[in-house]
């Protein structure tokens, strides 16, 4: 036996799946539409840090511009000074402050002396309160240096003499903290005039102390 839908039937079944499939045209349009806003969203999230990471790369490159800059410009004692506490890992920025050389000329080292003379302690007593003026952690080498009187050996030795001296006097005295400090001796080897007569000699004896921050 056949069964008739009513033509009013048939009508109110078609307007429901018209209805229907409006209602989902609708939601999948929203959920495309919602879809797109958070890919944009997304995307300009994405943009902005890629914004900001190259204005940090683009800063780091002209600070490096400039610490090339710097250096370029340092005498031979701060970069060698410079190199060693970057390989050892003793720098946070790897920054050259200053650099300030104690001479026969005003701290009176004399032949074959290591011993801090009250014109070095004077001289000291003014370096430890520039440093401290400051209120920076700086990192300090102390440099030895001496003429060329006597064997290699033991000029090493004494240029290593006179710059521990400067550190403890630094460090007893001032506070100074030793792990912020290292003694390095070049004995003879890098004189800073003429070892021939006396007054190239006294110059050459001397103590070089490099600040880095």
């Amino acid at each position: 036996m056949r069964k008739f839908v009513s033509p009013a039937l048939a009508v109110l079944l078609i307007a429901g799946l018209s209805l229907t499939g409006c209602a989902t045209k609708t939601y999948v349009d929203e959920a495309v539409q919602a879809s797109e806003q958070r890919d944009a969203a997304k995307i300009g999230e994405v943009q902005t840090s890629v914004e900001g990471n190259q204005a940090e790369i683009s800063k780091l490159h002209k600070k490096d511009a400039a610490l090339e800059a710097d250096i370029k410009k340092l005498s031979a004692a701060a970069k060698d000074a410079l190199k060693r506490a970057e390989e050892a890992g003793k720098l946070a920025k790897g920054k050259f402050v200053y650099e300030i050389t104690l001479t026969d000329d005003n701290v009176n080292f004399g032949f074959d002396k290591y011993k801090v003379s009250d014109e070095a302690k004077a001289a000291l007593d003014g370096f430890a309160a520039k440093v401290k003026s400051e209120n920076k952690n700086v990192y300090v080498e102390i440099q030895g240096h001496t003429d060329n009187i006597g064997t290699e050996k033991y000029n090493m030795k004494l240029g290593y003499q006179r710059a521990e001296r400067v550190m403890h006097y630094l460090n007893a005295d001032h506070g100074f903290a030793l792990h912020r400090m290292n003694v390095i001796s070049f004995g003879e080897l890098k004189p800073v005039a003429d070892n021939k007569d006396r007054a190239g000699r006294s110059q050459n004896r001397r103590v070089t102390l490099v600040v880095l921050e």
